[in-house]
């Protein structure tokens, strides 16, 4: 069943009243402790307004051999929307210039396109295709969106402490019914509110994926990011490392510059 933003909102209220971790929280439903959880992680990421950082992608095939990508991600919040996402590939040259734009919503399908230069085309990603691997690497399409709460239906599990960090332990089921995975397990560190581990199922609720993100720091006293981000595909061996450098915030970005006419003019 769809989280409607009424429900979203009660639970927020209950979180903005009693906080998630105290007494309270016993007389609320794994379902509702779930959904506090995931909004209350959501609430506190808000006001970033916009940003951009430096990435390398580095792919590693079942043999440990690897090939390397230099990026740079830009992304845009939208009150009251989803927000928006852009990536471009600087290096290797056989990738140089392809750019991919997402706009995340809320609920419905995301809208995702992929500009490949030596077309000169921009492609549209249908949600059916979402579950694709992403550029060739483990990430896919669908896990390349922003995180939007109205996404998932969610139920708390324990509390578990995981390489250190004291973390709430849930499981998150996608609403899309395009999704590749039936469910994702979410390792959410207490104080950061920011994911250190999330376990993927897919459509046979089979693990398939796991992502290990790690090396957060705090900016502008308020927002942590990762510098590493790994995912695992139990199915093949292989792994995706993507390695986050030099975040800037509040660098002027608008709507204008995650617009599909944007991608064809990219440097």
């Amino acid at each position: 069943m769809l989280v409607s933003k009424v429900s979203a909102i009660l639970v927020a209220l209950l979180i903005v009243s009693f906080g998630i971790y105290g007494s309270e929280a016993s007389s609320l439903t794994a379902e509702e402790l779930g959904l506090s959880i995931a909004v209350k992680a959501k609430q506190l990421d808000r006001g970033w307004g916009d940003s951009q950082a430096d990435m390398t992608m580095i792919l590693r095939n079942q043999n440990g051999q690897e090939s390397r990508r230099v990026m740079r991600t830009s992304n845009l919040e939208v009150q009251d929307g989803g927000d928006k996402s852009l990536v471009i590939f600087d290096e290797p040259r056989d990738v140089q210039g392809t750019a991919f734009l997402n706009h995340s919503h809320p609920v419905g399908p995301d809208d995702q396109w992929l500009y490949l230069p030596a077309l000169r085309r921009v492609r549209r990603i249908s949600s059916q295709n979402a579950s694709g691997p992403f550029m060739g690497s483990e990430f896919s399409y669908e896990d390349m969106a922003s995180f939007e709460v109205e996404k998932y239906t969610y139920k708390y599990l324990r509390d578990e402490t995981l390489n250190g960090h004291d973390c709430t332990v849930s499981e998150y089921y996608p609403v899309d019914r395009y999704s590749g995975y039936t469910r994702q397990i979410v390792w959410l560190d207490k104080t950061m509110h920011q994911p250190i581990q999330i376990e993927f199922y897919d459509r046979r609720n089979s693990l398939l994926k796991t992502l290990t993100v790690k090396d957060y720091q705090q900016y502008e006293n308020k927002y942590w990011r990762p510098a590493y981000m790994e995912m695992t595909n139990h199915t093949n061996g292989k792994s995706t490392v993507l390695l986050i450098e030099n975040y800037r915030f509040g660098t002027g970005m608008t709507e204008q510059d995650f617009s599909q006419a944007a991608l064809t003019r990219i440097r």
